[in-house]
């Protein structure tokens, strides 16, 4: 599909913070991109693929900000298969590494550190199941790596470091140390927050997560041991960056760090992730689901929670994806209120704390799968009529 116009369409989240929905029924993709956004009037059909999105909602594909991969489609973690692909089916095509930490075996001296990031960085950028991005190649900070070692591996393409905490840096001294040989390596980093979660991670608390400075504050709700909602308030206060929301946490704890942003005028700060495979599996609608709390019990708008999985990941991580934008990658979901449920579109499926059902997921322009075989059928699917 070359050139795609997609036209019917009804609410239109854009995954940005700033202008969450669109007032458009209609965008024109070309080469995998989108060309344009506005009514289906102001495009030529001649020689394009038409879908007609039959009135639902249409979001940017949703941006996972915490996994754990090891190699290939399957995690040792859960034993399972798949696991990427069934992420697809529930409308998250890019997935970013917080470390490879459930690799069987995992190496922990510098030369294995360095390796096993370089690897896995370069195997999961040559493989897409069904389509996701899987930015991997996360290394967890163990002592012994130099500056020169990070500097090493951002010169080999790696991007990311996999959270502080998880391996033995974990004291307040030499975690702002190694941040330091981090950040002037240009590398985006994580620090775990709360209580260990496998054998040989940390209990990090607030003191030395505020000290960090770093990028994302992984699972302030916990991971999936949280901190005491008044630690969770000092962290998410005493520091500027991003706070990270996931799915295999504390979903009270959740809600709380979500009003502390708000109170604070700060939801651009908020982040979406699974913080999975994990001790308590794989959730391959677990983006989605975290996004139905916050706005069925935290009362947040779904347009903005959209962002907060799309557009505030993608500008705190340094990536392009997770809005819908001229010139970005059309990664587009479809979606719609679930036959039977209390809603009648997919924004009001989500504030009464369903899922909406997915009719369609694109990946560059690319059709790769119509109805989800996860959620449930939604009311209105997408159809390609031309």
């Amino acid at each position: 599909m070359a050139r795609v116009l997609v036209r019917g369409i009804g609410l239109f989240f854009t995954g940005e913070m700033d202008t969450p929905l669109r007032d458009a029924d209609a965008l024109l993709i070309e080469g995998g991109k989108v060309a344009g956004i506005g009514r289906a009037a102001d495009f030529d059909a001649e020689g394009a693929t038409v879908i007609d999105a039959k009135g639902c909602a249409v979001m940017p594909g949703l941006i996972d900000n915490h996994v754990h991969p090891a190699f290939g489609d399957w995690t040792p973690r859960q034993n399972q298969l798949g696991w990427i692909e069934a992420m697809v089916h529930g409308g998250t095509t890019t997935l970013i590494s917080a470390g490879e930490v459930h690799l069987p075996g995992r190496p922990k001296d510098p030369v294995g550190v360095k390796a096993l990031a370089i690897a896995a960085q370069r195997c999961f950028s040559a493989f897409r199941p069904m389509g996701a991005r899987v930015l991997a190649g996360a290394p967890v900070p163990e002592r012994g790596l130099t500056a020169a070692d990070y500097a090493e591996m951002a010169a080999a393409g790696v991007r990311f470091v996999g959270e502080f905490g998880l391996g033995t840096v974990k004291d307040e001294a030499e975690v702002v140390e190694v941040m330091g040989h981090v950040r002037a390596a240009g590398l985006n980093a994580m620090i775990h927050c709360g209580g260990p979660s496998i054998a040989g991670s940390n209990l990090m608390q607030a003191p030395v997560v505020i000290a960090a400075d770093a990028d994302i504050v992984a699972h302030i709700n916990g991971g999936p041991t949280s901190l005491p909602a008044a630690e969770l308030t000092k962290v998410i206060e005493g520091t500027r960056r991003a706070i990270e929301v996931v799915h295999n946490g504390n979903p009270r704890n959740a809600i709380h760090a979500m009003n502390v942003l708000r109170e604070m005028g700060r939801l651009d700060r908020l982040v979406l992730g699974t913080d999975s495979p994990a001790g308590s599996g794989v959730q391959p609608l677990g983006v989605m689901r975290t996004i139905s709390l916050l706005c069925s019990l935290g009362g947040l708008d779904p347009a903005i929670a959209i962002a907060a999985a799309g557009g505030n990941t993608a500008r705190w991580r340094g990536i392009e994806a997770g809005t819908i934008a001229v010139g970005r990658a059309a990664d587009l979901v479809f979606l719609d209120a679930p036959i039977g449920g209390a809603g009648s579109d997919a924004a009001q499926a989500f504030s009464f704390g369903e899922l909406p059902g997915i009719g369609m997921v694109m990946v560059d322009g690319e059709v790769k799968t119509a109805r989800s075989r996860n959620t449930p059928p939604a009311a209105r699917i997408p159809e390609v009529v031309a």
